[in-house]
Parts: C-alpha cells; sequence; structure tokens
C-alpha cells in the first residue's frame, strides 16, 4: 500500500495497522505523540487532506493515496522554503508550553485552523485548541500563541 506522507510517497506493509504506527515503525516519523490510544487527547494529530485526524485510531489503509501531514511536515507546508519555520511553530518557540507532549496535536490544530481562516478569533481559536488536550493546563498560553500564529502568517509576504 502508498501513503503520501509530508508530500513523499511510501510503500508501506502494515495497512491494517493504525496509522501511528506505521508512521512511527515503518516510516521513522516519531514526532507525532502517542498518549491516549482512544482519539481523545489529539498527541497524535495528523493532517489528512488538511483535515485534523487522530492517528492512533485511524487505519492506515484508510488514508491511502490522500495528503497526510505530520509535524515533521509542517515547515514545508504552502511551499515555504526547507530552513523557514511555519508560523505556528515559530510562535510555539517564542512561548512554549511546560512539557511539549501536547505540541504535536496543537500545533497540527492550529495549522488546520489558520489554513481555513487565516484571522480567526479568539472563540475560533479556543475550540480548535480545546480539541487538544494538556497535561501541563496549558491552555491559555496556547490560545496565545495560536494567536500570534495567525499575527506572523499576516506579516509574510
Amino acid at each position: 500500500m502508498r501513503l503520501v506522507v509530508n508530500d513523499r510517497e511510501y510503500e508501506v506493509r502494515h495497512a491494517n495497522e493504525a496509522l501511528l504506527w506505521v508512521l512511527h515503525d515503518e516510516l521513522g516519523l516519531t514526532g507525532t505523540h502517542y498518549s491516549c490510544g482512544m482519539g481523545k487527547c489529539g498527541s497524535c494529530s495528523v493532517l489528512v487532506d488538511g483535515v485534523v485526524t487522530h492517528s492512533c485510531i485511524t487505519p492506515a489503509a484508510s488514508v491511502a493515496g490522500r495528503a497526510i501531514t505530520t509535524i515533521e511536515g509542517v515547515a514545508t507546508r504552502g511551499h515555504r522554503g526547507p530552513d523557514e519555520l511555519h508560523p505556528v511553530q515559530q510562535a510555539f518557540l517564542e512561548r512554549p508550553l511546560q512539557c511539549m507532549w501536547c505540541i504535536p496535536g496543537h500545533v497540527m490544530s492550529a495549522v488546520a485552523l489558520l489554513e481555513r481562516n487565516p484571522d480567526p478569533s479568539a472563540e475560533e481559536i479556543g475550540a480548535a485548541a480545546g480539541e487538544n488536550l494538556c497535561r501541563c493546563g496549558g491552555y491559555n498560553t496556547v490560545r496565545a500563541v495560536v494567536a500570534r500564529a495567525a499575527e506572523l502568517a499576516r506579516e509574510q509576504p
């Protein structure tokens, strides 16, 4: 089975496995985190055709031929240069959270939100951030970071 991950095509053997484990074990993309295993916390989030998807409960076979973006592929999303961070990544570097375990999910949710709406309201940011659990309780920081990412994105040429 073929998967398109971060704009690269891969032949994978374990089509019946959860996408998370195919990403980790077959492709070596370990930035997507495992946490609850039930699709409730968001740490395993990836984008499939631009939509936030919980990779821990998504069979790899169900996303064959679709565009999958992991945390490793965010920097190049939108045809940025290979050394240029996505505004969401830059904003999280400016104001990191305590343990960072939830960051992949928050980054993926924020990227999807800003692609849908480059100027989201506080309520829209809160709704997108609320889809991910943070063990440290950094929700106010996450909201501020996503608002900052929107500013950074608008400043880009």
